[in-house]
């Protein structure tokens, strides 16, 4: 082989190389910004479930004061049958 054909080979070998990495760092690169968006998702999922569960939970405390307001009722109810039987 001549010398020019080992050189050319050298350089398209190396400059091939350099091609892999740079395609494997952009992959690369790529993936860490998906896993960022969806861990921001995930997040995101997070923080409305939390806000839901809070308002659920303000809701049944007002449910259950409103049911122990009627339960006194209907003993101050029974209470003035006993007396008028």
């Amino acid at each position: 082989m001549s010398e020019g054909l080992l050189v050319f080979l050298a350089i398209a070998g190396l400059l091939s190389i350099i091609l892999v990495v740079i395609i494997w760092q952009l992959a690369s690169t790529w993936r860490a910004k998906a896993a960022l968006v969806r861990e921001g998702e995930y997040r995101k999922l997070g923080e409305r479930a939390v806000a839901s569960h809070e308002a659920t939970q303000r809701q049944l405390d007002g449910v259950a004061s409103q049911l122990a307001e009627v339960q006194a009722r209907l003993v101050a109810i029974e209470k003035v049958l006993t007396v008028i039987d």
